[in-house]
């Protein structure tokens, strides 16, 4: 017996049809991928499963029975858990009364709040059920979704882009996980633009393209290639990354010290780095080690440091506003799409005003038609799948919103370029054309930080490297000369001793 198959399901949008009479069938015990580009329907159906969105025909079935699942209370009493793409909590509320508010309420909070701690161990999923969610980064609140969901004991689990935001070493940790689970019986939907992920993890893979089942293949006998083109039509582009012709310093961080803002955060000790123009640095690092503190003080968003430990082109910034940074030429993309690199409710136009004021007058009046043509023209040049400069933020895939927040700020041809995270939850076409828009822009002239915790994209872009662990970073390293072992453990904080930064800056600048 099946544990879930659709038959002819569909769901239409007033912009576009996101689900096309899609067949699905998944077997007790099975780890199941779902391909697919930025906007081809996969979010969308599997919301349909889990109840958050209602199809408008189609039949689904559960252990061979017709349901009708209407929202998601009623799929957890099934047995169905999903890890939304973007995440589905609450900011002001803990990591445990987050969970505590998906479960049955015969549980306490204390016993929930245990249950977290001890789920979390046995999964090496570290979790602190007290801290705030505003105060936890992108990758700390995945594993409080993963969690929260494994809580339930699971029939099916439906993961949307779960290692995104997470390092290697927790990607291991959770396939072993999901193993396990797939062991005992528990079938697992699995989405993600990682191919190597799906190749070395799944048993069965679904394709969809433009709301379409396109094939079925069983991934262990794909090559990425392959994949690739049954996924976009084609392979990725293939990165040139010519040698670097180094410039001035365009930023230059020194014994950069900021306290934390509250208990949960991280401080930031003697933090020291050099960016120059026309290379790419790049910070690896766990997730929670201080990336959104260092982020934060570069910013302008945490104006505390001293006015000398951060210099934006020979200008002490230390203490100034994140406009009058840009002003200088900085620009910033932050690592959370929705809430800070886009407000869900404004439209993709309105959305280019948060960082894009041309088409704003002296006297304060927004020169609408302006404003269109500059969110249009970024739809076009980066290959966005929406409904306009009109459609609003919150409609589109998080990959295609993702493109737009990073090509605003590409486009605004900025001298220095700071962004975390570059291709979250991006499919492997647009993730090569994000990449080679940094690169065209490093050999353009503009400096580049990278904020990253995909080594794989570190390595791909990067001419230098740094890791940052306990709110230190290490000795700057060319990337020619990393491995991804050797990170890994400076991911640890095993470094050289503190001079060796110094001695290793110094020679790259001679050189």
């Amino acid at each position: 017996m099946l544990r879930l198959e659709l038959t002819d399901l569909s769901k239409s949008y007033p912009a576009v049809k996101a689900n096309d009479r899609v067949n699905l069938r998944v077997k007790p015990g099975e780890i199941h991928a779902v391909l697919g580009e930025n906007g081809a329907g996969k979010s969308t159906m599997m919301k349909m499963i889990y109840g958050a969105v209602r199809p408008d025909a189609g039949v689904i079935r559960w252990n061979g029975q017709p349901v009708e699942i209407r929202n998601p209370q009623e799929a957890r009493a099934l047995g169905i858990s999903m890890v939304f793409q973007h995440f589905s909590l609450f900011d002001t509320l803990t990591a445990a009364e987050n969970v505590w508010l998906g479960l049955d309420k015969s549980l306490t909070l204390a016993a929930v709040t245990q249950r977290i701690t001890e789920v979390a161990r046995v999964y090496g999923l570290e979790v602190d059920p007290l801290r705030p969610v505003h105060t936890l980064s992108v990758g700390e609140r995945q594993r409080v979704e993963i969690v929260r969901a494994l809580m339930t004991n699971p029939k099916l689990l439906i993961l949307d882009e779960p290692t995104s935001v997470l390092t290697p070493q927790a990607v291991e940790t959770l396939f072993i996980t999901l193993r396990q689970l797939a062991a005992e019986g528990c079938s697992i939907l699995y989405i993600s633009h990682k191919l190597d992920e799906i190749r070395a993890l799944c048993h069965h893979c679904t394709v969809l393209r433009g709301g379409r089942v396109t094939g079925e293949v069983d991934p262990t006998q794909e090559t990425n290639a392959s994949l690739s083109r049954l996924m976009i039509g084609a392979e990725p582009p293939q990165l040139q990354h010519l040698q670097a012709r180094l410039g001035d310093v365009a930023l230059s961080v020194r014994e950069l010290g900021v306290p934390k803002r509250d208990q949960f955060g991280m401080d930031l000790h003697g933090i020291s780095f050099d960016v120059r123009c026309g290379e790419i640095v790049g910070i690896a690092g766990v997730s929670g080690n201080g990336q959104q503190e260092l982020m934060a003080a570069l910013s302008g968003e945490d104006p505390r440091a001293e006015a000398e430990s951060i210099v934006l082109f020979d200008r002490p910034v230390g203490r100034q506003s994140p406009r009058r940074r840009r002003a200088q030429g900085l620009n910033f993309v932050p690592e959370e799409r929705l809430g800070r690199g886009a407000v869900p409710s404004l439209s993709l136009a309105q959305n280019t005003l948060l960082t894009r004021t041309t088409a704003v007058t002296a006297q304060g009046w927004i020169r609408t038609a302006e404003v269109a043509a500059l969110a249009n023209r970024l739809i076009q040049r980066f290959n966005v799948k929406a409904g306009g400069p009109d459609a609003p933020a919150k409609s589109l895939s998080g990959g295609n919103l993702q493109k737009f927040i990073v090509g605003r700020e590409i486009d605004a041809a900025p001298r220095l370029l700071i962004v975390s995270q570059p291709t979250w939850g991006v499919d492997v076409g647009a993730a090569a054309q994000i990449r080679g828009e940094l690169l065209k822009l490093r050999d353009q002239g503009c400096a580049v930080l990278v904020v990253s915790e995909e080594l794989d994209e570190l390595f791909e872009v990067c001419d230098r490297l740094v890791v940052i662990a306990q709110g230190r970073v290490s000795p700057s390293i060319a990337t020619s000369q990393a491995t991804v072992e050797q990170i890994g453990e400076w991911m640890s904080g095993l470094w050289a001793p503190r001079g060796a930064a110094f001695h290793q800056e110094a020679t790259h600048a001679e050189t």
